[in-house]
């Protein structure tokens, strides 16, 4: 009997070189906006200030403007990542 591939986001998140969270869930729990979203959340709640966080939502090329929390997309695969230092990444894995 064949066992069936299943889908997961792993979702991790990283202090320079060491983990400090790891989760993963079904794939279908969230899109990759949703994941995207997540990932922005956990970056800001690890250690922007609330004022880096009103610049990483505002307008782009305003005076307030930051990138803090852009959302960078690797490709080919769905791999995302969030944030400097600390920093979190999501990505596809098979179980």
């Amino acid at each position: 009997m064949t066992r069936k591939t299943q889908l997961f986001w792993q979702i991790t998140g990283y202090d320079s070189t060491t983990e400090i969270f790891r989760e993963t869930v079904p794939a279908g729990c969230f899109t990759e906006g949703q994941i995207q979203t997540l990932l922005k959340i956990l970056a800001a709640k690890a250690g922007l200030s609330f004022q880096e966080i009103v610049g990483a939502c505002a307008r782009r090329k305003t005076r307030l403007a930051n990138d803090l929390l852009e959302v960078r997309h690797h490709r080919p695969d769905p791999f995302y990542e969030c944030g400097s230092n600390p920093y979190f990444t999501a990505r596809i894995v098979e179980q």
